[in-house]
């Protein structure tokens, strides 16, 4: 039997036309909607999820593209663009009867949460976002030899074909091989979580392809387009990410607040999993965020 989030129910929902994307939901309260990153599903928010929703509606979908969502085939380009899949979610939350919500996500999720923010304003009352930079930002502080630690950024905004195909002929090593580099604790992902990571990867390599794509270029857009109008985060937002200012010469803290005038900026010496290698404390950093 696959790993599931302990006590939480499972549901389908519809999106968007012909889109539906699944969510695992548990709790009551006040709203909480937590999106996973790369190369994982809502299963990365296993521990935090359960803590939350002591006194939290919590809600884990799986992204567009991802896991047990659907994974429709791109077309024009912007079917994985971030505004897309920030719509998803605003939808996911209003079919489950939320027209306001706190939002957290990690990596890919948290690029789609800071969209949403932008986008949904009304919608999005407090905003966390783990190990990322604004898309943006990312390209902007990539340079040299250093920016080898992101080469797959490089490699997924190639045209369509050549990333699909050399990732299909081996997806459990490329996939694995950010599951394995990216922690500092390999007892935080158990080999059933990693398993099921690895059977949901290999089934939606073009649709996360075709997001990671769409960052190299329609979020970009999207992205410039708020900076140059001086669009800003509303709400509380509480940004937690480990050190890549030090390793990529940047100051990471002054990118974001660019963005959030309301902004606690926090660097943590945990793995880029660190939902899934420091729950507790990351927990912790949430409940802080909604308590402003």
């Amino acid at each position: 039997m696959p790993p599931v989030i302990p006590g939480f129910g499972h549901h389908r929902i519809p999106v968007a036309d012909g889109v539906s994307l699944h969510a695992a939901v548990g709790g009551s309260g006040a709203p909480v909607v937590l999106l996973h990153g790369f190369p994982q599903t809502h299963l990365m928010w296993r521990h935090v999820a359960v803590d939350l929703a002591a006194d939290h509606t919590v809600i884990c979908p799986d992204l567009r593209g991802y896991g047990a969502s659907d994974k429709p085939a791109e077309s024009d380009g912007s079917g994985y663009a971030k505004r897309t899949m920030a719509a998803d979610i605003v939808a996911l939350a209003r079919a489950l009867g939320h027209e306001r919500f706190a939002l957290a996500g990690h990596d890919r999720g948290a690029l789609v949460a800071f969209r949403a923010a932008l986008d949904h304003p009304g919608a999005v009352t407090h905003l966390a976002c783990l190990d990322i930079l604004p898309t943006l930002d990312m390209w902007d502080v990539m340079h040299g030899v250093t920016a080898a630690v992101g080469f797959h950024l490089y490699l997924l905004a190639q045209p369509p074909g050549l990333p699909e195909r050399m990732i299909s002929a081996a997806p459990d090593t490329f996939f694995g091989h950010f599951l394995d580099i990216w922690t500092t604790d390999r007892g935080a992902v158990p080999d059933e979580v990693r398993a099921a990571y690895l059977a949901a990867c290999r089934e939606a390599v073009p649709s996360i392809v075709a997001d990671y794509r769409a960052s190299a270029g329609v979020d970009i857009e999207h992205d410039r387009a708020d900076r140059e109008a001086g669009r800003r985060l509303r709400m509380p937002v509480a940004v937690l990410q480990q050190d890549w200012g030090a390793a990529l010469g940047f100051d990471a803290a002054a990118l974001w607040r660019a963005w959030a005038p309301d902004l606690r900026h926090t660097t943590v010496s945990h793995g880029h999993f660190m939902a899934e290698e420091a729950p507790d404390d990351i927990a912790k950093a949430l409940r802080e965020l909604l308590a402003r």
